[in-house]
């Protein structure tokens, strides 16, 4: 009998009307294409195909009820495709964007120069001028995670760009540890803030045993989400469940597969070659056992909500705090997470983060636990889909008649794209807006929260 990584069926959810969204009819604009005018972002991202079980844990853990929660789900969407489509106009002045309010109804877009208010304004965003630039904090935070190589960072285990502050952070259990890793780093106190912390983050694998899958018929951790490589099916994982060559078994014990690579310290990436009796599916295990489907993997915005699951705790859910975070762990340091206020517990590191139908990420590790509240770090899934040549599954189905063939240009399905990558397609010129993989029904001028004509 074949069995299945994740069981159920995903089953949709009322999706909001256009018209009552945030920045309804933001999403596009003349320069975008003609699909630009009919397609929301909240259609393209399928914030529709956000099932009950998502929905009811977004209510539970972020004090919502059903509307509010479908709402900030397609507020969410259009504010990621606004953001994205600022960011390229505003260049080199562009200071990062951020959602807030109990339905995200509350896009801020900052920027270091302010003749661009009114261009954010007229996008139906709220402007603020700051002194720095992304581009320069994440400079400075890159020189951070290059110090930290040279430098123990035990007792000033996190460091992230927080852009709402329009700083640099690193949280310390000593403020003076921050001290020498910024002056080490030579990051000007102008850019930086230090935070006192008691966290001490560690990865969330248990050795006890459990249930979702084991490694070397010893650790457990959960799956993260499924995946293709080429005819190969199997899953993405944390990297520090398991090395490469480890053998895993399934959560009833069935032989399952094989870690292909794994990346841990430095980054916290893996993916698990299954064998024949395991069978790929676009769904993540939800609450009660029901299935949240998966339709892509479009970055979530700082403040959009996200939710775990995991085989410890299930499903929780909670806000993203930032991107590019640096986090220390006692077997070294990690770059490139995103922190969260989702809580977790050991068993749950691998496990699925995704935000409405949105594949977000991996479990890493964190600090506290479900009962009393933490604080999460993910390893974002673009990154590793992209260093493993690997393709999410969105389909029940690879071989479904209903996906298009492959295009021409220089556009192409399975391909990772980052803020600011430029493609070709039916002979107009592309930018991407935000980060995803690109997949069937995504091309750009029908993605036009996810691409810009250029």
């Amino acid at each position: 009998m074949l069995r299945r990584h994740i069981r159920a069926r995903a089953t949709g959810a009322a999706v909001v009307a256009t018209a009552a969204l945030l920045v309804a009819g933001l999403s596009g604009s003349a320069s975008a294409g003609p699909a630009a005018a009919t397609t929301s972002a909240a259609q393209t991202l399928r914030t529709d195909a956000a099932p009950p079980a998502l929905l009811r844990a977004m209510e539970r853990d972020l004090g919502l009820d059903r509307r509010q929660a479908e709402r900030r789900l397609a507020n969410e969407a259009e504010a990621g495709a606004t953001a994205g489509r600022l960011g390229a106009a505003l260049g080199d002045d562009f200071a990062g964007a951020w959602v807030r309010g109990a339905e995200s109804g509350t896009l801020t877009v900052a920027t270091t120069d302010a003749g661009d208010v009114p261009l954010i304004e007229a996008r139906g965003a709220r402007a603020t001028v700051v002194r720095h630039s992304l581009a320069d904090l994440d400079a400075a935070k890159a020189r951070l995670d290059r110090a930290a190589q040279r430098h123990a960072t035990t007792d000033a285990p996190v460091w992230y760009v927080d852009v709402p502050t329009n700083s640099v952070v690193v949280r310390a259990v000593r403020p003076a540890a921050a001290r020498a890793l910024l002056a080490a780093a030579g990051v000007e106190r102008a850019l930086a803030r230090v935070e006192r912390t008691a966290e001490r983050p560690r990865p969330l694998y248990d050795l006890r045993g459990g249930e979702a899958y084991y490694i070397n018929n010893s650790g457990r951790c959960s799956i993260g989400f499924s995946v293709t490589k080429g005819t190969q099916q199997g899953y993405a994982t944390a990297g520090h469940c398991g090395r490469a060559g480890a053998s895993t078994s399934g959560h009833n014990r069935v032989a399952q597969g094989t870690f292909q690579g794994s990346v841990f310290p430095g980054r916290d990436m893996a993916w698990v070659a299954t064998n024949s009796q395991w069978t790929a599916t676009p769904y993540v295990k939800g609450a009660g056992g029901q299935n949240v489907q998966v339709t892509g993997s479009t970055q979530a915005p700082v403040g959009a909500s996200v939710c775990r699951s995991g085989s410890t705790t299930g499903w929780h859910c909670g806000t993203v705090q930032q991107h590019n975070t640096s986090v220390t762990y006692p077997e070294g340091t990690i770059t490139g997470v995103t922190r969260t206020s989702v809580c977790a517990e050991p068993g749950d590191s691998g496990g699925s983060y995704i935000s409405g139908s949105q594949a977000q990420g991996v479990t890493s590790g964190g600090s506290g636990n479900c009962s009393s509240g933490g604080t999460t770090y993910f390893q974002p899934v673009n990154p590793l889909l992209q260093n493993y040549g690997l393709t999410l599954r969105t389909t029940t189905d690879p071989g479904d008649p209903d996906d298009p063939g492959e295009p021409g240009g220089t556009w192409a399905a399975g391909t990772v794209y980052q803020p600011g990558d430029t493609v070709t397609y039916g002979g107009a010129g592309y930018r991407c807006l935000q980060g995803h993989q690109a997949q069937p029904g995504w091309e750009p001028p029908s993605a036009p929260a996810l691409w810009q004509r250029v």
